[in-house]
């Protein structure tokens, strides 16, 4: 009984690999290596290939005797996907539609899906629930939310039980800095404030600092990578159990605004992060933060670690390996 875990060469891939082998559970890596790094694999069996390739997808899960699929793999720049569209439509989702169908053409009737809290777009309210709508603002977020519509229908017509993840801000690197993120292809936050404070890029450009927020800057919840993966650990239990699909927000409840962010780093690396203030970007909303209590329902899963550790491990990381897994 095999795991098969695409993109796991991945930022997040990486953590829930590593965290599924340190509790004994049999783990087999698809990736491209397009985005994704050996190196962080710490060892686990890996196939370099595509998930659209149903060939190399239907003999690898009979071969292996996989009995469950974690999918990261995904084009995930928000940026990208609105200038590059098609990219994205034939990557994430037609990719992925092919993955499914190969899976359960082996036999397979358990996915967990790497989805995303941008399904939410610009929420009304927070926290966000499970129950918020659906109002994807960008190429990305659509395609994530058409993968959870095919999971759904394919539950319904062919029996496939699934876990949608929808994470919110996921951040920091594993605490004895072993893996961690690639900045060198990220937009995300934390991998951007540790490269202007190393001085490996110019100074970070603060969109807004006039929101009716704690100190005018926008607010996000955060979450350790660390409890990602243990998040995907807790969603495969779930479905071994024989339980049916949910979606569940992956989020600690709490936000932090990014000068708070700047001010951990400034503590915790004792240096200045460089930055500038710019107006705000059209469509960012003020505060997006989860309702966590459905996934401690469901999964019995509850975030460990909040922004000090998020930091700590950043930086640990970052400071240790700029040229990443180079």
């Amino acid at each position: 009984m095999t795991i098969l875990v695409t993109g796991g060469a991945g930022y997040i891939g990486s953590h829930t690999v590593r965290q599924l082998r340190d509790a004994g559970r049999d783990v087999v890596v698809l990736d491209s290596l397009e985005l994704g790094h050996e190196a962080a694999l710490l060892g686990a069996d890996l196939v370099v290939g595509d998930i659209a390739d149903q060939d190399l997808v239907t003999s690898l899960c009979n071969e292996r005797d996989v009995t469950s699929v974690i999918h990261f793999a995904a084009y995930k720049s928000v940026g990208e996907s609105m200038t590059d569209p098609v990219r994205y439509f034939t990557n994430n989702v037609t990719g992925s539609t092919m993955l499914i169908e190969a899976v359960m053409k082996a036999g397979v009737d358990q996915f967990v899906f790497s989805s995303s809290a941008a399904v939410y777009g610009n929420p009304d309210t927070v926290p966000v629930t499970e129950t918020s709508a659906l109002r994807p603002e960008s190429v990305y977020a659509e395609t994530k939310a058409m993968i959870e519509c095919v999971l759904m229908w394919m539950g319904e017509t062919r029996g496939l039980r699934s876990v949608c993840l929808r994470y919110f801000n996921a951040a920091g690197a594993s605490f004895d800095s072993r893996i961690g993120e690639d900045w060198s292809v990220t937009t995300n936050l934390v991998p951007i404030v540790m490269k202007a404070t190393l001085g490996k890029r110019g100074p970070l450009e603060v969109f807004g600092n006039d929101y009716p927020t704690r100190d005018g800057t926008g607010e996000r919840d955060y979450i350790h990578v660390v409890d990602l993966a243990d998040a995907h650990v807790k969603a495969i239990d779930y479905l071994a159990t024989g339980k049916p699909s949910v979606a569940c927000n992956v989020g600690t409840g709490k936000g932090s605004t990014v000068l708070e962010v700047l001010n951990a780093t400034k503590r915790i690396s004792g240096h200045d992060v460089p930055h500038v203030f710019s107006p705000r970007r059209a469509g960012d909303p003020t505060q997006v933060y989860a309702d966590p209590r459905y996934a401690e329902e469901t999964l019995g899963w509850k975030a460990r670690f909040g922004l000090e550790e998020i930091i700590e491990t950043a930086w640990a990381w970052h400071s240790t390996h700029v040229d990443g897994y180079a």
